[in-house]
C-alpha cells in the first residue's frame, strides 16, 4: 500500500463498503430531516373536496355575465358556508351562497365571486349574511375554486424513498393524515482525535500543547449531515488507549468510527496498528492534498474512517469521503454536490497531486471568479473560515496561471 491512490478509486473502494441502515417507524413530529425507506402515495384525493380559494359568494357563473359596476347582477343568498361546514343544499339560478376560503363549494355552484367583487366591496367583518348580494364582475366557470383531487389524486406518488423530510414534506404528509412515517433510522458516528498534544478548551495549555479542534469540526459536521453523533472524546498518543476508544465505538454499536490524527508515519501515531491488529486496512494513503494519510479499514468488523491531523485536512478528507458515505448510510442518492465553474485570480502552483484549496468565490458580470483565502497550510483553520468553497486543482496540475477555469465546491449553506 505505498503508492497513493487516486481521490476517484478511493472513494468508489470506500462507497462499496457501506449500505444503507436499517429502518424504523417515527411518529410525523419527530421525522423533521429524517430519510424516507420507502415511497409515499397519497391515500385519498387532496383536496378531498372542491372548495372555494376565496372569500366570496358561491354562485352559478352563467348568472353573473351581465355584471358590472355600473349594473350589478343581484342574486338571492340561501346559505353561509363558512370553513369547516356543509351545506347540504343547492345554488339553484339567481341564487348564490355566502363562502369563506376552504369551505366546500356547494352543489349547483361552479365559481365564486371574491366579496371585492361585490356591493360590500371588503373582507367580510363578522356581519350577519346579506339577504342579497350584488355581483360587480363577472366570473367563468372555476374561478376561484380548487377542484377535488388538484392537487393530487388518490394513489398518486408524493415523494420517493431517499427523500430527506423538509417542513413542507412533513406538512404533505399531515395533509394526508399520516401520523407516522417509514425512515432510516439515524447512523450512529463514532468520533474521537488522538495526540498528546492535545487537550479541551478550558485546561491550561501548557508548552507544547494545543487545544483539540478537530472534534469541534467533525461532531458539527457529522450533526449537521443528519446523523447521531456519539463522542469519544480525546486519546494520547497509546495503543492502549487507542484500543479503549475503538473498543467503546464497538460497544455503541457505531456505523462508523471517524477518528482525526494517528493515520501518519510518526513514531507516535497508533491508530493503523490498532486497526490492523483487531481487523483490516484496507486504504492507506491517497493522492490529495491536504489530507493525504487517510485510513479506511475495519475494527472488529465496523467499518474505520481516519482522518489526517491537521484541521484543514480533517475537514477536507470529510467534504470528499464522510460526506459521501454518511449520504449512503441515510439512504439518500449520490450526493450532488453545489459546485461552480470559476476564474482564478491569481497564479496557483502545486505538488501535482488532486489539490482542494480553499478560496473565496463571488460573482462579477455573470463569471464566478475565485481568489485563494490566505495561504493554503494544512493547519491554518482561520484560511477557511474565510473561503466560501474548495477550488480543485486535478491530478498531475502543478501550475496554472491568472484566468484558469477550475471546479470550485461552495461550501456556504
Amino acid at each position: 500500500m505505498s503508492h497513493l491512490i487516486s481521490v476517484q478509486e478511493s472513494l468508489e473502494r470506500i462507497l462499496t463498503a457501506f449500505s444503507p441502515v436499517e429502518t424504523e417507524a417515527v411518529p410525523l413530529r419527530e421525522a423533521y430531516g429524517r430519510v424516507l425507506s420507502r415511497p409515499v402515495t397519497a391515500p385519498f384525493d387532496f383536496p378531498p373536496f372542491t372548495n372555494s380559494s376565496m372569500d366570496g359568494f358561491a354562485v352559478i357563473a352563467a348568472d353573473t355575465l351581465p355584471a358590472s359596476t355600473d349594473k350589478p347582477v343581484w342574486l338571492r343568498t340561501v346559505a353561509d358556508i363558512p370553513a369547516g361546514s356543509h351545506f347540504d343544499g343547492s345554488i339553484r339560478p339567481g341564487e348564490a351562497a355566502r363562502i369563506m376560503t376552504g369551505a366546500p363549494l356547494p352543489e349547483g355552484a361552479d365559481a365564486v365571486v371574491p366579496v371585492e367583487s361585490t356591493h360590500i366591496g371588503a373582507r367580510f367583518d363578522g356581519s350577519a349574511m346579506p339577504e342579497k348580494v350584488g355581483i360587480l364582475q363577472p366570473v367563468s366557470p372555476g374561478d376561484n375554486v380548487r377542484p377535488r383531487g388538484q392537487d393530487v389524486r388518490a394513489g398518486a406518488p408524493v415523494l420517493s424513498a431517499g427523500t430527506a423530510l423538509r417542513p413542507q414534506d412533513i406538512g404533505m404528509l399531515a395533509s394526508l393524515g399520516f401520523t407516522s412515517v417509514e425512515v432510516h433510522r439515524l447512523p450512529r458516528i463514532t468520533v474521537f482525535s488522538t495526540g498528546d498534544e492535545l487537550v479541551q478548551p478550558g485546561e491550561d495549555l501548557t508548552p507544547g500543547k494545543i487545544y483539540d479542534s478537530n472534534s469541534y469540526v467533525l461532531r458539527g459536521l457529522t450533526r449537521q449531515s443528519g446523523c447521531q453523533v456519539i463522542d469519544l472524546g480525546l486519546a494520547k498518543d497509546d495503543p492502549d488507549q487507542v484500543r479503549a476508544l475503538f473498543e467503546e465505538a464497538v460497544r455503541q454499536q457505531a456505523d462508523l468510527i471517524l477518528s482525526s490524527a494517528g493515520v501518519s508515519v510518526g513514531a507516535y501515531d497508533y491508530v493503523r496498528q490498532v486497526i490492523e491488529s483487531e481487523g483490516k486496512l484496507s486504504l492507506w494513503r491517497v493522492n490529495m492534498r491536504p489530507g493525504k494519510p487517510l485510513t479506511f479499514g475495519r475494527y472488529q468488523n465496523v467499518p474505520f474512517l481516519g482522518l489526517a491531523g491537521n484541521p484543514v485536512s480533517a475537514f477536507v478528507g470529510y467534504q470528499v469521503f464522510v460526506l459521501p458515505v454518511l449520504q449512503k448510510l441515510r439512504g439518500l442518492p449520490a450526493l450532488q454536490r453545489r459546485s461552480v465553474k470559476a476564474v482564478t485570480g491569481e497564479p496557483i502552483r502545486t505538488d501535482g497531486r488532486e489539490s482542494y484549496l480553499r478560496a473565496r468565490v463571488t460573482v462579477e458580470g455573470g463569471i464566478y471568479r475565485a481568489v485563494l483565502s490566505g495561504h493554503q497550510g494544512s493547519g491554518n483553520l482561520f484560511s477557511l473560515i474565510q473561503a466560501n468553497a474548495l477550488l480543485i486543482v486535478p491530478s498531475g496540475v502543478k501550475s496554472l496561471p491568472i484566468g484558469a477555469e477550475l471546479v470550485a465546491w461552495l461550501l456556504d449553506e
